[in-house]
């Protein structure tokens, strides 16, 4: 069975001092914008690690169309790199035929995501980075495996989960372990997005705690095959 046909939206990551757009994620939809589950959910049994490899390869072309000049967040599955023998290689053809640098390129892992050898994965990871690649931890806060991530290797980035972000700026606990991850971040050299940001007051209380990078629909909303730009929202 072939795989589904499908596409691409990017929604920008804010640097929030400046309003400047630092980076686009790539967002898999189907060919007319159909939600990522109804491309997902026909990827055929057994091809889900050559969908996820061809899918990068599909999105760089797509951002180097575009005429992309930031970098560019792309999801991956944690257990293709255990899959594939060569997991680097179609996207670094891919980024050498789109005129990609390869520094551009952010590799998104989702802390939920089940990982069974952690150490093995830190032990990957760190080799495709010594080639330029960056990493980001999404969503964390989310799932159970994030600690012990931070522990065997430090991410260049890590996205803060947008359930653990709403209404935080009424809950107490909320903020305390809010605190606690971006204390963490400053120790570790790693960049921290505020992602799923969705009201006035959520971004000024996480701004106030420090965070200048942003993303979610107060921003900008992702764009179907475009790269839209970004709104910085006016601080009350």
């Amino acid at each position: 069975m072939p795989l589904p046909r499908f596409s691409f939206a990017c929604q920008p990551i804010v640097q929030a001092t400046s309003g400047t757009v630092v980076s686009y994620e790539a967002l898999i939809r189907g060919p007319d914008g159909e939600s990522a589950h109804s491309v997902l959910s026909r990827v055929p049994h057994g091809a889900l690690h050559e969908f996820d490899a061809h899918g990068r390869a599909v999105a760089i072309a797509l951002a180097a169309r575009l005429g992309l000049c930031t970098q560019l967040n792309l999801n991956f599955l944690p257990q293709s790199l255990f899959s594939q023998r060569d997991f680097l290689t179609p996207m670094l053809e891919a980024a050498s035929r789109s005129g990609l640098p390869i520094d551009r390129l952010v590799l998104e892992v989702t802390e939920g995501e089940v990982i069974d050898d952690v150490a093995r994965f830190a032990g990957l990871i760190k080799r495709y980075r010594a080639q330029g690649l960056k990493l980001a931890i999404d969503d964390f806060g989310a799932g159970y495996c994030g600690l012990n991530l931070l522990a065997e290797f430090q991410p260049d980035v890590l996205k803060l989960d947008m359930a653990l972000l709403r209404g935080i700026e009424r809950s107490g606990p909320r903020q305390a372990i809010v605190r606690a991850i971006l204390s963490a971040c400053t120790d570790l050299g790693i960049d921290a997005i505020a992602e799923g940001v969705e009201t006035v007051d959520e971004f000024c209380w996480l701004a106030d705690e420090g965070v200048s990078l942003f993303q979610g629909y107060l921003f900008g909303r992702p764009g179907f095959e475009s790269l839209p730009a970004a709104v910085l929202p006016a601080r009350g």
